[in-house]
């Protein structure tokens, strides 16, 4: 089966591309419904992935998440769509919140609850969330993609500093996704079985 999407009228076909490409390192989405969303209402963030609390509500029907976007990043002193911004950049965002889906997904209802509560009002619980996020990423084979992100995000000159400390505060760093990216690789080269013409 393949992942049910849905977009709402503001999602470029280039966006729609980008997700589809995201989603196909996540086959455990399988038999999600995920709805992604371009919307001016978002605060802090540029992308955010949450499970549609509607959706929990009904344990008879398939649960429902939904990745917001804003429709435009912008800079101290100029914006981009995010659709103008660069492939790996923008996939990099999406298999980020395609991370927070797979933390969700085994979560049952008074766990998201708490989960909500605990990201909203501990700094430490928000961090190990971010983190944990880019793990589950990284392990499904997006590295370059969020490295991407985050090295966009840190080198551009242009993006406030305000929201560059606020990356570095809570999510992991290039340096610590790069290591975990490596870690990853060496141990599937172990774990990849012995050619029989060595």
């Amino acid at each position: 089966m393949s992942v049910k999407k849905k977009y709402n009228e503001k999602v470029s076909h280039k966006f729609r591309e980008t997700a589809e490409q995201a989603l196909d390192f996540f086959p455990e989405l399988a038999d999600e419904v995920i709805y992604f969303k371009i919307t001016n209402k978002i605060k802090k963030s540029v992308m955010i992935a949450q499970p549609s609390f509607w959706s929990l509500l009904n344990p008879f029907k398939p649960r429902e998440y939904v990745i917001k976007s804003s429709p435009e990043m912008k800079f101290s002193n100029e914006s981009f769509k995010m659709d103008e911004l660069p492939e790996n950049v923008l996939k990099g965002w999406l298999v980020h919140e395609l991370g927070h889906i797979m933390d969700y997904r085994d979560r049952s209802f008074f766990e998201l609850i708490w989960f909500g509560f605990a990201y909203l009002s501990s700094r430490k619980f928000m961090v190990g969330a971010e983190r944990r996020a880019d793990e589950i990423a990284i392990s499904h084979g997006t590295g370059e993609y969020i490295l991407a992100t985050k090295n966009f995000i840190l080198d551009h000159a242009s993006i406030r500093e305000k929201y560059k400390e606020r990356i570095r505060k809570l999510y992991m760093s290039p340096e610590e996704a790069m290591e975990l990216i490596s870690e990853i690789s060496e141990g599937k080269s172990q774990n990849a079985p012995t050619s029989l013409h060595s």
